[in-house]
């Protein structure tokens, strides 16, 4: 299983030193940032756990750390723990609003810190069934969107994405490559989001290719479009140039005939209840299942709503 990763964020080397022995002792993987630009740059490098950051540093202080990840959809739910000197009550209401999950004051007692990264740890994990690769949210974060939607009576839009020909492309190529696929995905994801749609929009990972975004209706259109444009322009950099110039990859299909499989492609089915009254979240999945499955039939990237392609 593999460690979680910390990022300890100070400009006291004598701080950082302290951090760095005592989580590592506890098993912890620690990553060193000295200022809180270096701290970003860090986070966005080694996807992280958890960021154990100073109030007070040069270039950038924690707060305005804060405030940056916390609109971060890939990062937003990493938890936070604020370091603040003795007394300086003003410095933990700042970090408090700015998006700081927990706060000690410095100087603190190693025994302290590690019960405290451990609560903050069991408290995000049970709270966020993140998905380990991509750190965005899970099953059950995805379902309790979805039905927060449905009984608050708001128009919504759910679009479940999955890509075409991944299992094979994953035999032929591994998992690292498959991996950085998946990773890259979310990147898109979260830009034609930041790009196309609202604030309040959702993103989640129900596992492997499987992806959920949850919308406005006004907003399909245009966010659909930007993620098969960007993953297109994409996918052919995840291919050898052998491979490219072809067009395809020699794979085995389930009854273990050996084909001609085409480049890896996207495909959203769109669930909406402008048109219809949906009552629960079992049926939005269902007639998403349905929607995606006949978006994966047709040639290349598309996406599906009411079963017309669009």
């Amino acid at each position: 299983m593999p460690r979680e990763k910390i990022v300890i964020a100070d400009d006291d080397p004598d701080i950082l030193d302290v951090l760095k022995i005592t989580l590592e002792d506890e098993g912890y993987e620690v990553i060193e940032a000295h200022d809180g630009q270096d701290a970003l740059e860090k986070i966005k490098k080694a996807a992280p756990d958890l960021l154990i950051t100073d109030f007070k540093m040069p270039r950038m202080d924690g707060d305005e750390v804060c405030m940056i990840l916390k609109q971060d959809i890939l990062v937003q739910h990493m938890p936070i723990i604020m370091l603040t000197g003795k007394g300086e009550v003003s410095d933990k209401v700042h970090g408090i609003k700015a998006g700081a999950d927990d706060y000690m004051v410095k100087p603190f007692e190693p025994k302290e810190l590690v019960a405290r990264v451990s609560m903050v740890l069991r408290r995000t994990a049970r709270d966020l069934d993140a998905n380990p690769l991509t750190r965005l949210p899970g099953n059950v974060s995805i379902l309790n969107e979805i039905q927060k939607r449905i009984t608050a009576k708001e128009l919504y839009a759910v679009c479940y994405i999955d890509l075409d020909k991944f299992k094979i492309y994953n035999d032929k190529y591994g998992f690292e490559k498959g991996d950085e696929i998946i990773k890259r995905t979310a990147r898109i994801l979260i830009s034609s989001v930041q790009e196309k749609g609202n604030p309040k929009d959702f993103i989640g990972h129900v596992g492997g290719d499987d992806f959920v975004l949850v919308t406005m209706p006004d907003k399909i259109d245009g966010l659909c479009k930007s993620i098969i444009t960007k993953f297109d322009i994409m996918a052919p950099e995840l291919y050898n140039k052998k491979d490219l110039e072809k067009g395809y990859i020699s794979g085995k299909d389930r009854s273990g005939k050996t084909k001609k499989i085409p480049l890896i492609s996207i495909s959203i089915g769109v669930v909406s209840n402008k048109k219809s009254k949906i009552k629960h979240v079992g049926e939005v999945g269902e007639i998403g299942a349905e929607l995606k499955e006949y978006a994966k039939s047709l040639k290349g990237s598309n996406y599906v709503t009411e079963r017309r392609k669009i």
